[in-house]
């Protein structure tokens, strides 16, 4: 299959974050990302929420490699139902990169830009069912099932 869209990121889901205050000897970049995930976590809370960065997506609107493509830099998060196994929706912020088109307006960009967070939304759906989630439901009833064994209780940190 052909790909008019190519999106890629790197995904942290926020309930493995433990840590919010970065090292002191982080470089500024990373100071931002923990200052941006950090952000997100206030905001969206840290279940069914999974933070995209070192995030693009490219749009190819000519049969052209060189001429006809948008492609836009973003971070944010992904949101998904109780299950994780749909993306309801994407709270994104969208950046121009670069652009060879040179027909290009402003609304175009805004609309391009709002539509970076639908065409995340699908890839992140893409995105789940790459993963082997039938292993991460065992391993939840497996720990579930221990917890019932033992009257709710599975032991600290567990």
């Amino acid at each position: 299959m052909e790909r008019w869209v190519e999106i890629s990121f790197d995904c942290l889901p926020l309930r493995s974050v433990g840590r919010l205050d970065a090292p002191v000897d982080a470089s500024p970049k990373l100071q931002e990302l923990y200052r941006r995930v950090k952000e997100s976590l206030e905001k969206h809370g840290a279940f069914n929420t999974f933070y995209l960065y070192n995030a693009r997506c490219v749009y190819h609107l000519a049969n052209s490699p060189d001429f006809g493509m948008i492609e836009f830099a973003f971070d944010g998060v992904a949101i998904t139902d109780e299950t994780d196994q749909k993306t309801k929706h994407c709270d994104l912020r969208v950046e121009l990169l670069r652009e060879t088109c040179p027909w290009l307006t402003q609304p175009i960009v805004t609309w391009f830009a709002d539509t970076v967070q639908h065409s995340v939304a699908a890839e992140f759906d893409l995105y789940i069912a790459a993963g082997d989630l039938s292993q991460t439901k065992q391993r939840m009833e497996r720990i579930q099932a221990k917890i019932d064994e033992q009257g709710g209780y599975l032991g600290m940190y567990l």
